[in-house]
């Protein structure tokens, strides 16, 4: 810890002798942060779509098979999900976002993930493969992913991919909200609306960052 400590990476309190982070990593986090804390362009579009729909909006990353949320905004409509929180963290085909991801991988990376992850012990039956092979196909179809309630009865999801300059689905942009907010009609509106907001996304982080 010693030679943690002269490099800046730890500290410790004299008056206990506890170890904290130290300033090196603030430095490096600041660092971090001008790559990857996207939030800044993300933001307008999850205002606009919040405000557009009344509903709660999020941006997540994909985070190697998992999708954490980075920031929210709400609408005004009184009645909220709370399944998706800033810091949440779920593997991928589970929310919206997760399986919005998913869908735009590889048909070999979809297939070597749902080889190696099973997802019913923690998420029950309808998570098994052939319900998310068939909401893959389904997410393909659309554009958009849709969440029927899978993870908490009621609280419905949608979401749509957000492409780096490999056309890697590395971001997703997700409206949650009540079941009785999500009717057919108006579900084809929020994934236009989604899509929409995406592919401007998309275009802006591109133009920004050569990864």
């Amino acid at each position: 810890m010693e030679a943690l400590q002269d490099e800046g990476f730890v500290d410790r309190d004299r008056s206990n002798g506890r170890w904290h982070l130290g300033p090196e990593l603030f430095l490096l986090g600041s660092s971090a942060a001008t790559r990857y804390d996207l939030a800044e362009y993300a933001r307008p579009h999850l205002c606009a779509l919040a405000a557009r729909t009344g509903e709660s909006a999020f941006f997540s990353a994909r985070r190697g098979d998992e999708t954490v949320c980075l920031t929210r905004e709400d609408g005004d409509f009184p009645i909220r999900s709370f399944v998706l929180y800033e810091g949440a963290r779920f593997p991928l085909g589970v929310t919206s976002a997760g399986l919005a991801v998913l869908a735009h991988l590889p048909e070999r990376e979809v297939g070597t993930y749902l080889e190696r992850n099973d997802l019913t012990r923690t998420y029950g039956s309808s998570h098994g493969s052939e319900d998310l092979i068939a909401r893959i196909a389904e997410t393909r179809s659309n554009g958009y992913a849709t969440n029927p309630g899978l993870v908490v009865a009621g609280s419905w999801g949608m979401a749509a991919a957000v492409f780096d300059n490999r056309h890697r689905p590395e971001w997703a942009l997700t409206l949650t909200g009540v079941e009785s907010r999500f009717t057919p009609d108006r579900r084809r509106e929020l994934g236009s609306l989604l899509l929409r907001h995406a592919h401007s996304l998309s275009k802006e982080l591109q133009s920004r960052y050569r990864w």
